[in-house]
């Protein structure tokens, strides 16, 4: 397992927590516990519960809707939070490609953690709106 000092190294150099300064980053890092996933392994299942918020250290990660690979995540990009954010079932299944480190949040966690650290939140929003757009234009 990593220490608050590695996992807050890892986030300074991410762009959701670009904004922090050094003491904050500590604190973010106490905050979120490290998780390990093998390669396949399903982190995330559509329609069933799971609420947490998960940030990818290291590793890959596929969005997939009905079976359907709809995106890759890899190092620094984030999920779990829209199924926290409207309080409903994951949306998605999100599996490892391949061995895949994350930091996690407890959904109870999140809606607090982002009161707390509004940089973080804006940032968030940022990365939503990309891929928002981005599915926009794969629909043509």
């Amino acid at each position: 397992m990593a220490t608050r000092d590695e996992i807050a190294d890892a986030l300074a150099g991410m762009t959701l927590f670009a904004d922090l300064a050094a003491p904050q980053l500590q604190g973010v890092a106490g905050r979120f516990e490290e998780a390990f996933f093998a390669e396949g392994a399903r982190v995330l299942r559509q329609g069933l519960s799971g609420s947490a918020f998960y940030v990818i250290l290291d590793g890959e990660a596929a969005i997939l809707v009905d079976g359907e690979q709809r995106a890759t995540l890899g190092r620094g990009e984030f999920f779990g939070e829209v199924s926290i954010l409207l309080g409903e079932l994951p949306t998605a299944d999100v599996v490892a490609l391949r061995p895949m480190r994350c930091v996690v949040l407890p959904g109870g966690s999140v809606e607090g953690f982002l009161i707390e650290h509004p940089r973080v939140m804006f940032r968030m929003l940022q990365a939503q709106s990309r891929r928002l757009r981005n599915a926009n234009r794969a629909r043509g």
